[in-house]
């Protein structure tokens, strides 16, 4: 099932995305609610997906699937060419830092490049939304405890995650992580790890991958995750981007630059930079 977070007529409302319609949910809350209440709700959401009734999603404006996630953990280097390209050593431990809720931005909204900024970059990313979560979760159970997953961009403005040894502020820029379109359920999507990883700027294809490259993959990723902490639904968390930023070549967008990121199964999202006022 693909969920979506999206705005008509005034009002915000979670939503079934099916052939290029969305059909109100009829859940009053947001899409954490749902979440949370995902094993009671699937049959009628089931049953409202194959009755259709839904509005044309031209009709809408879409959201971040999750606009206010409790937790936004993002892991960096966890993809070997990606590593290669920085010139740092291989992680011996998972390398994970935050990003603020306030930089939670929607799928096609404009990205925000911050007055004074310089080095704005793009990290095209596979995001994993917690479903039941925990703590102290195995390996092994972890996919019981991914509600789904969808197209996100690690937006990064380098000068500043380059001047502290804490990189939650040079990741953190308001509209900063852009994700969706929706989430595909994990019981649609199965095995997240094989999954074409593309960004293009302007046209021009700048990333190009395969989740089977992580180097720590998802299920490693909560099992670390939930030993600090217990993960809740809603939660988010950006899994690495591959080779091709733009930090590698000294690239990075400008005011009128189109950031397309395209997931295979997922969809893709896209944003124009734009200066803040």
């Amino acid at each position: 099932m693909k969920l979506c977070t999206y705005t008509a007529d005034g009002r915000t409302r979670t939503g079934i995305v099916v052939d290029g319609t969305v059909i109100d949910t009829g859940v009053d809350g947001t899409m954490i609610d749902l979440i949370r209440q995902w094993h009671d709700l699937k049959p009628d959401l089931e049953a409202r997906a194959a009755a259709g009734m839904g509005i044309p999603l031209a009709a809408v404006r879409l959201l971040a699937p999750v606009p206010r996630p409790g937790k936004i953990f993002a892991i960096g280097l966890n993809y070997a060419d990606h590593i290669a390209e920085t010139g740092m050593p291989k992680p011996e431990r998972q390398l994970w830092f935050t990003k603020a809720q306030t930089s939670v931005n929607g799928p096609y909204d404009p990205i925000l490049i911050a007055r004074g900024t310089t080095a704005n970059d793009y990290e095209a990313e596979l995001v994993a939304v917690i479903g039941p979560g925990g703590k102290h979760i195995a390996a092994a159970d972890a996919p019981a405890a991914v509600f789904g997953y969808c197209v996100g961009n690690d937006m990064t403005e380098r000068l500043w995650q380059q001047s502290s040894p804490q990189w939650a502020l040079g990741k953190s820029f308001d509209s900063h992580a852009p994700m969706g379109p929706w989430i595909v359920t994990a019981d649609e999507l199965g095995d997240p790890h094989t999954l074409g990883i593309h960004c293009f700027v302007n046209g021009e294809l700048r990333q190009e991958s395969n989740t089977r490259h992580l180097v720590f993959p998802i299920w490693e990723q909560v099992a670390h995750l939930s030993q600090a902490m217990t993960l809740e639904p809603g939660d988010v968390l950006f899994t690495g981007t591959p080779a091709g930023v733009g930090m590698a070549t000294g690239r990075y967008l400008q005011p009128g630059d189109l950031v397309r990121v395209e997931i295979e199964r997922l969809g893709h999202i896209e944003g124009t930079l734009q200066a803040e006022a």
